[in-house]
């Protein structure tokens, strides 16, 4: 579409984007999306977003600052910064005002919804909303408090002491406001190929890593060249590695960077709906909505030792306020594992590859150094 677009069309795209124009860089990764509620609990969308869905049209006038939402017979005119609006032109006051931050012009959820007939579904433990109209939906992530600010941390390092019974376990972490604008997550095979493996700190480097994590599980003992990793792996939406019938936990996300973690069993319908951006399958799961939550039949782990033996390990759990923790320690059985997840602040959280694949690269450096190359890798980039 962009080719048929002509110069003042891409301007009027770079403006609803938040973006000026000459700003290649920043035009080269979608803006992310997501649901602002404030302070007073008032609720905002990005302009952006409703352009195009569910038929909508949104136009923001640069010059007046009037924005103009439509779509059928339906119509909402608003003003940044007023309270007075028209509704299918109707005046009404607004509670919730227009604004612009990070580049972005948010407008009152609350009035769209009305103007436009949108249903709305809110997720407490998603920490998401759906949209719904005309049959179709769209699910956003909610972001409380405040916006994330360009200028903050892409991720912070710390080490933490846990207590889990009688033991103390040494643990390093990374933390990751998903939310944050130029954050972005992928998941990296070793050497772009199935198959190959390669030093998780090269993976990170030549990816421009801020951070990277050890992936799933792979062949490592073979004698064999090819190390066949196990489990689903998807970058970019396109599925590099398939695994029909694994029932192990997915750590997967979209392209507003809205993390769950889906079983095995439901991986494959929830891709083939097109939302899924990035994943990786390991397990087994060790959170759920904040609880210890130790299934290993059901995801499929058949040795009998899955829950006793304690070796280096290496999570990645997934906060209330859309933050990724990326976590490893050593000598902690799963059990303990999940004990020091809930401790670090997750929400959901599912166990990695482990034992001499465990390793965690950050800032141009192993935190946790791996016992040997990897088959694929989590990593962070901004």
């Amino acid at each position: 579409m962009l080719k048929k677009c002509s110069s003042l069309c891409l301007i009027l795209l770079l403006l609803l984007s938040g973006l000026q124009p000459g700003s290649v860089a920043s035009a080269a990764a979608a803006p992310k999306n997501a649901v602002f509620v404030d302070k007073a609990s008032q609720s905002y969308i990005p302009l952006r977003f409703l352009n195009g869905l569910f038929g909508i049209t949104s136009v923001l006038n640069p010059a007046t600052k009037e924005i103009e939402i439509s779509g059928g017979s339906a119509s909402l005119l608003l003003t940044m910064g007023q309270a007075s609006a028209k509704i299918n032109g109707k005046a009404v006051t607004l509670t919730a005002l227009p604004f612009s931050g990070n580049g972005t012009t948010y407008v009152p959820l609350s009035a769209v919804s009305s103007a436009m007939g949108i249903g709305l579904k809110w997720n407490k433990e998603a920490g998401s909303v759906t949209l719904s109209a005309a049959g179709e939906e769209a699910v956003l992530p909610v972001v409380s408090g405040a916006l994330v600010k360009p200028e903050a941390p892409a991720a912070v390092s710390a080490k933490h002491t846990y207590k889990v019974g009688s033991r103390s376990f040494s643990v390093q972490t990374v933390t990751v406001p998903l939310m944050h604008p130029s954050v972005r997550l992928d998941a990296v095979l070793a050497g772009n190929t199935v198959g190959k493996t390669e030093a998780l700190g090269s993976i990170a480097k030549r990816s421009g890593a801020v951070a990277a994590i050890n992936g799933t599980f792979f062949d490592a003992y073979t004698s064999g060249a090819y190390k066949a990793p196990y489990g689903y792996i998807v970058s970019g939406g396109k599925m590099l590695k398939n695994s029909p019938g694994d029932k192990r936990a997915v750590f997967a996300y979209d392209s507003n960077l809205l993390a769950e973690l889906i079983p095995g069993s439901e991986f494959s319908a929830r891709y083939q709906s097109g939302s899924i951006e990035g994943a990786i399958q390991a397990g087994p799961r060790l959170l759920v909505n904040g609880a210890v939550s130790l299934n290993v039949t059901a995801e499929g782990f058949r040795d009998p030792k899955i829950l006793t033996g304690g070796g280096a390990r290496s999570a990645l759990g997934i906060t209330r306020d859309h933050k990724l923790i990326l976590l490893t320690t050593g000598g902690a059985t799963i059990p303990q594992l999940a004990q020091i997840m809930k401790q670090a602040g997750a929400y959901q959280a599912m166990n990695l590859d482990g034992g001499a694949s465990s390793g965690m690269y950050y800032n141009g450096k192993y935190l946790t150094t791996p016992g040997r190359l990897i088959s694929n890798a989590l990593v962070v980039t901004k």
